[in-house]
């Protein structure tokens, strides 16, 4: 199986890069401590896609992946 930078595919790679290199949704996702909650709340603020359009709920997106990154925040 191919993976994408050590993620599973590009789009998980995507928002968990951005999640990890931006200050302000790397304090959001730690304070929020999963990525469903995260993900809530971005929705609540409007925003449903990472800056590069790779969209918080993504069919494709590894969530189980996703919710042990922002657990190791």
């Amino acid at each position: 199986m191919e993976t994408y930078n050590g993620w599973k595919n590009h789009a998980t790679w995507n928002v968990a890069l951005w999640i990890q290199n931006d200050e302000g949704l790397y304090n959001l996702a730690k304070e929020c401590g999963s990525y469903n909650a995260f993900k809530a709340v971005m929705e609540e603020l409007g925003s449903t896609q990472t800056p590069d359009q790779v969209s918080y709920d993504d069919d494709s997106l590894d969530r189980q992946e996703l919710n042990d990154m922002v657990q190791d925040l």
